[in-house]
């Protein structure tokens, strides 16, 4: 039987209930003006695209949620150790499941854990999970943007940010050192940043990641169309686009593509626009940054943060860093 926790969890809301929507017209509005067009990769998460991704992820070429995860497995322990923060704050927490293994090991120290996420479903869900796992925990969630919205996060406790997944890679380099700044603005001395990043590896093994040969990342990729269609009324041809997956080594990343397979004119009717592409004109729609040790430090020291330690694993294709806020 579950225990009932000591106390509620809290949630506060900072995004207005129709934040996701007039971000998706003004970022598709852009996007799909701009020359080269691009649309942000947080539109592939719809449900159906959080499915599709959740299959990418069990997939033999998609090494990095597996890497990470038996990473941080291997090195939690040493994590709690060297931080001995009180309080976890996760951004972009979704479900919070990687995080289980932190609030574990941190477990002598903790006493309380953030999720921030822009969902607010999604944070319901984890908390109310995590109140029946952990009810001596103190659980805050906060429902914001991560790249706008960290002074808004609680300021109790000694806070250790934890920010995985790589995403830090889907920002570009200006966006990822403002992002950085961001995070060491809310942050007192003494608080510390886990930060967890893609490692450059070798090109066939980059690319086979974000091209499986069963093709479930290039229906992935396709859903952001599919999101346009259904959310602002536009009839794209998904069919009509090729998926690219391509490595960028000029700037380190993977980019990920749609291919207009013929020449086209696509009306978004909520937006009253009309988009002409030519037959093989691309729409990016993610770059995937993959960092070398020193370029991770380079970004953590110009933010204001001091590297404390790194974990690789064996085949160096993904790190963690632990930097504190000087």
């Amino acid at each position: 039987m579950n225990r009932l926790s000591a106390q509620s969890p809290v949630l506060d809301v900072h995004l207005t209930p129709d934040h996701a929507e007039r971000a998706l017209r003004e970022d598709a509005r852009a996007g799909l003006t701009a020359s080269p067009k691009e649309l942000p990769p947080k539109y592939f998460y719809d449900a159906r695209g959080s499915e599709l991704f959740e299959r990418i992820t069990a997939l033999p070429e998609y090494y990095p949620t597996r890497t990470e995860r038996a990473l941080l497995e291997e090195s939690v322990a040493a994590i709690a150790e060297a931080s001995g923060a009180d309080t976890i704050v996760e951004l972009g927490s979704g479900s919070s499941a990687k995080t289980r293994l932190l609030l574990d090991a941190f477990r002598p120290t903790l006493r309380r854990y953030v999720p921030q996420d822009v969902s607010e479903a999604a944070l319901r869900g984890a908390l109310d999970a995590l109140a029946a796992e952990y009810p001596d925990l103190e659980l805050h969630g906060v429902v914001g943007d991560f790249t706008k919205d960290l002074g808004f996060l609680p300021e109790r406790g000694t806070r250790l940010i934890a920010f995985l997944g790589g995403t830090i890679g889907n920002l570009r380099p200006a966006e990822r050192a403002a992002f950085l700044a961001h995070v060491r603005s809310v942050l007192r001395p003494g608080e510390q940043l886990l930060l967890g990043t893609g490692l450059v590896i070798d090109e066939p093994t980059l690319v086979a990641a974000y091209d499986d040969a069963e093709g479930v990342t290039a229906e992935f990729n396709r859903n952001v169309l599919h999101v346009l269609n259904r959310a602002l009324g536009a009839d794209f041809d998904p069919d009509a686009f090729a998926h690219v997956a391509l490595w960028d080594a000029e700037n380190s990343w993977i980019e990920m593509r749609l291919r207009a397979e013929r020449a086209m004119r696509v009306r978004v009717a909520e937006l009253d626009l009309e988009v002409d592409f030519a037959e093989g004109e691309e729409l990016r729609t993610e770059i995937s940054a993959k960092f070398e040790p020193e370029t991770v430090r380079a970004m953590l020291t110009d933010a204001g943060f001091d590297l404390v330690r790194w974990w690789a694993d064996e085949d160096r294709r993904f790190a963690l860093s632990l930097a504190t806020a000087v």
